[in-house]
């Protein structure tokens, strides 16, 4: 699935695919628009295209067919230091003999923008991303964070209108790594930039993200609000991609609207929704999320799905309770309780019933 309205876009592809070889397309009838202002990320794994589609928008890979246009322009031709980009790399690409200052001044340079106005927006962009003092610094004096602060500076130096990123989180520690998140997110939207952030860390796209496309061999599998993507997976690869997912397998029995009846292989049946399944006779992955699963059965009143299940394992994780449960032949179902005063500790062993509504259990393809 993906956006083609591209009458008023800022950033589209039309049809682009892209082929290294003549042969395997390793990106496939790209259709995708963006708003000016957008936080987009395009996720996925290793191989999926999502990288080759950056690079084909900065101008260093050339599609092998289709139009890419910004603010209503074809750029298919136009040389990348030509396209007005900003660009943020994971390994920062500072250059190692210049200091802070003549690395930011370095694409001011190149657009022929005169000495005082480049001490001037110099001086803006480290103050933006709170590295005001460090001008006089050579990257090697830097720490991780601050490089990448600069790295991003230096991006933003020239006021485009578009940044792209290309795992620029990838080397940092985990607490950094959630700071510069925010700090990254809150300062698009504070200078109205149009980002496109390439990264394979699912937390990384649901936190920054107005919308993510999920890439997977070489097409966007849905592309959505990081809400959306969670709560109502298109199909099989999203929901196992995205969060953490349990899956049951069965046919689908019967389906009536928004409503269908399967019966799991061990022949248990249940209610879910009909998500990319079309007749009785289908075969079907059932996805619940982990935190949707209720022990507490009570608590859901008539319409809950119940089934019973064994304990496995009991992970004590702080906040949650993370619970491996036996589930309709399936040994690895699992199950997230928050750490409350009504939620007691399972033990391994252990027979209990659990349920779920069935709105939140759906009828996807079978892999």
């Amino acid at each position: 699935m993906a956006d083609t309205d591209n009458n008023d876009a800022f950033v589209a592809f039309e049809r682009v695919q892209k082929s290294y070889d003549g042969e395997t397309l390793v990106v496939k009838d790209l259709n995708l628009s963006m708003p000016k202002g957008e936080f987009l990320t395009m996720l996925g794994p290793s191989g999926s295209g999502k990288t080759t589609c950056l690079m084909m928008l900065a101008g260093f890979e050339t599609a092998t067919h289709g139009e890419i246009r910004l603010n209503g322009r074809p750029i298919n031709n136009i040389p990348p230091h030509k396209r007005g980009i900003g660009m943020v790399f994971q390994n920062y690409a500072l250059f190692p003999h210049m200091t802070v200052a003549e690395n930011l001044s370095f694409p001011l340079e190149v657009r022929k923008i005169g000495k005082s106005d480049r001490e001037e927006k110099i001086r803006r962009a480290l103050d933006m991303v709170q590295m005001g003092d460090f001008s006089g610094r050579r990257p090697a004096q830097l720490s991780g964070g601050q490089a990448q602060r600069i790295a991003l500076a230096r991006a933003l130096v020239f006021e485009p209108e578009l940044v792209l990123m290309d795992e620029p989180l990838g080397a940092l520690d985990k607490q950094l790594r959630e700071h510069m998140q925010f700090e990254i997110t809150n300062l698009a939207h504070e200078l109205g930039i149009t980002v496109v952030y390439v990264t394979h860390d699912q937390t990384e796209a649901l936190t920054m993200s107005d919308r993510v496309a999920v890439f997977d061999d070489g097409r966007i599998q849905q592309l959505a609000a990081p809400d959306t993507l969670y709560e109502s997976p298109d199909n099989s690869f999203v929901a196992q991609f995205i969060g953490e997912n349990n899956t049951l397998a069965g046919t689908v029995k019967e389906i009536e609207g928004d409503r269908c009846i399967v019966e799991l292989d061990d022949g248990e049946l249940i209610d879910a929704q009909p998500v990319n399944v079309e007749k009785p006779g289908d075969r079907t992955l059932i996805s619940i999320r982990p935190e949707r699963v209720e022990t507490n059965v009570e608590r859901l009143g008539e319409n809950a799905h119940t089934l019973k299940a064994q304990v496995a394992e009991f992970i004590y994780m702080g906040d949650v309770f993370r619970t491996r449960l036996k589930v309709a032949g399936k040994e690895d179902f699992i199950i997230k309780t928050r750490n409350s005063a009504d939620q007691r500790r399972l033990q391994p062993g252990e027979n209990i019933e659990i349920g779920w509504l069935p709105q939140d259990c759906r009828a996807l393809d079978a892999v």
